[in-house]
């Protein structure tokens, strides 16, 4: 059993309550923003008029759509990052450690992979424990020793084994369609739109064509920022569950929090990494969780106030 003396939430609970709680804000976070993507597609398609086959087509796209990024999500997550396999005779002591952390938190042994990057850093993808990776650089393993290397393993296995990956999948392409409604409106509604909207003043629709064009507006201006802001407030929830739940796997919170301090003193960034993966990592890969305060928009929690809490873990 885990108990926190410095809960990485409000309130202090038993860490499997902690995931329970997790997982129901998940599922709410899911329903409210297919909600709203549900929403902006139906404000979308007033805006141009369309009959029941657009929503069709519209409907069609959309489960294409996720299809395609849920089950390649992984092998876009490794080749943006530029991940290769990892051969267990070049890496054995890598291997080594991903199977007993692996075997300690009760899932499959993950694909093992590495990036060609100075800079220390690693990652978990996968939609499942059943089809996960897990990636590190090889800046890490020159940097890290064995109890380090494996407080950095366990805590993106934690990410796998709560479904974190899967999670922010869902993040990807909810508001990666929410953005690409709001570029279909920005490109083509005042062309296509608007002699609809003056046909429909015609026939007395004024007034409703002005807050579907309001709704839009606002719409292009905010989608961004909302898309930002919940990934980024979700990513960092999970950074801190993970840290909590990969102390208690391998029964050491010491680990990670030497690897996270390690991390802490360094300015350099890591190469492949972009905006749309930098959530994925242990450490922000741009050095921006190095600082005491963190805005926003971050992707991760302070690193000093990850390793203040784990530090504060007592491991039963």
């Amino acid at each position: 059993m885990a108990e926190l003396s410095s809960p990485p939430v409000k309130k202090s609970g038993h860490l499997y309550q902690l995931i329970a709680r997790n997982r129901l804000l998940t599922a709410v976070f899911i329903i409210g923003f297919t909600l709203l993507l549900a929403i902006v597609g139906y404000a979308l398609g007033s805006f141009f008029n369309w009959g029941l086959e657009y929503y069709i087509i519209l409907a069609l796209f959309i489960i294409f759509y996720n299809l395609v990024l849920y089950y390649n999500s992984d092998r876009l997550a490794l080749a943006l990052n530029r991940a290769r396999p990892a051969p267990e005779a070049e890496f054995y002591q890598l291997h080594n450690v991903v199977e007993e952390v692996a075997v300690a938190a009760g899932i499959p042994k993950p694909r093992v992979y590495v990036i060609e990057d100075e800079s220390p850093n690693a990652f978990a993808t996968g939609r499942s424990p059943k089809n996960a990776a897990v990636a590190v650089t090889t800046g890490l393993l020159q940097m890290m020793n064995r109890a380090e290397l494996q407080g950095v393993v366990a805590h993106e296995i934690a990410h796998i084994r709560n479904y974190d990956i899967l999670l922010m999948t869902v993040v990807a392409i909810l508001g990666g369609l929410l953005i690409l409604f709001r570029d279909i409106f920005l490109r083509w509604g005042f062309f296509i739109g608007g002699g609809r909207r003056r046909a429909s003043r015609s026939r007395g629709g004024g007034q409703a064509g002005a807050i579907i064009l309001i709704v839009g507006l606002v719409l292009a201006i905010i989608s961004p920022i909302l898309v930002a802001l919940i990934r980024a407030a979700v990513s960092r929830q999970r950074e801190f569950l993970a840290d909590a739940d990969g102390a208690y796997i391998v029964r050491n919170p010491y680990g990670l929090a030497s690897a996270l301090r390690k991390l802490g003193n360094l300015t350099g960034k890591l190469r492949t990494a972009s905006d749309a993966t930098a959530h994925m990592f242990t450490a922000n890969p741009f050095g921006n969780d190095r600082r005491s305060v963190v805005d926003l928009f971050a992707s991760h929690p302070p690193i000093a106030e990850r390793v203040r809490r784990l530090e504060g873990l007592t491991i039963d």
